[in-house]
């Protein structure tokens, strides 16, 4: 066996100049030609998208909602024109915020250099905030609580009776199944000045408390660093208490303005086709 030759493959012609083994896996970069490469590629990425698309959609594509276009006109048309003497919030949970202790704090960014920040950190547990956002005022009723169970949106539901007290609340939210288990169904049976509107299926960005769940992300608990869950409970309620005195009053859409309307104009009478 030591003194057998060895096996070696022999050479193919693929085309003019260029020559490889036979048997040798050719790469998309080994190919004939740029034009080839660039074929092979496409083909390969094609592939596998098209695969990962039907799965995906196989999957957890959305759900047909049979009420879509009734929950669409309900939520949008209680913003836009609420009823009088009512108040209209929108509810939800941003679940599992993390404390996390970072080994060195964090450094902003500065003109050439991008944030930097510690590859290692600290879990210390997490909290879950419940918070409603009255569409009027722009304040914020909020709770953070350990869990995100219909027993703590309970209370949340019954703190925020008690934050308007006699008066009509509407309740925007998702279709979360804390929201229609049996005991918050009974608990709302017996408050009937609480009404519920559930935004479609897989529309939860319909909840205009969404947007607030950003904005305190960015400002008070992305960039934060936290030692205990009760740091971060703190830092969440300096930020909502900072922001309530400043909360910016919504007074449904605008008008447009008179230059918005000389340029939607001037682009018609120039390009009529393009709208």
């Amino acid at each position: 066996m030591r003194n057998a030759p060895l096996r070696t493959r022999a050479p193919v012609h693929t085309g003019p100049g260029e020559t490889r083994l036979r048997g040798a896996r050719t790469r998309p970069w080994q190919s004939s030609s740029p034009a080839d490469t660039r074929r092979d590629l496409h083909h390969r990425d094609a592939r596998v998208r098209h695969h990962r698309v039907e799965r995906r959609r196989e999957l957890t594509g959305p759900i047909a909602d049979e009420e879509l276009v009734a929950k669409i006109t309900d939520v949008v048309g209680l913003c836009l024109a609420p009823p009088e003497n009512a108040v209209v919030l929108c509810v939800d949970e941003k679940s599992q915020i993390q404390a996390l202790d970072r080994t060195a704090p964090m450094l902003p960014r500065q003109p050439g250099l991008p944030e930097r920040r510690t590859h290692d950190y600290i879990r210390h547990s997490t909290t879950t905030l419940f918070a409603a956002l009255n569409i009027a005022t722009g304040t914020i009723t909020a709770r953070c609580q350990p869990r995100h169970r219909h027993q703590e949106f309970l209370r949340f539901l019954r703190q925020v009776a008690r934050a308007y007290p006699d008066r009509e609340l509407h309740l925007v939210m998702d279709n979360y199944a804390a929201h229609k288990r049996i005991e918050v169904r009974d608990w709302l049976a017996a408050h009937p000045g609480v009404q519920v509107h559930f935004t479609p299926t897989s529309a939860s960005w319909m909840n205009l408390v969404e947007v607030w769940f950003g904005i305190i992300e960015r400002q008070a608990i992305h960039r934060g660093s936290y030692r205990s869950v009760t740091d971060l409970i703190h830092a969440i309620s300096t930020f909502i208490d900072g922001w309530n005195p400043r909360a910016i009053r919504s007074c449904g859409p605008k008008p447009p303005t008179r230059s918005w309307l000389k340029q939607t104009g001037r682009r018609l009478q120039t390009h009529p086709t393009s709208w």
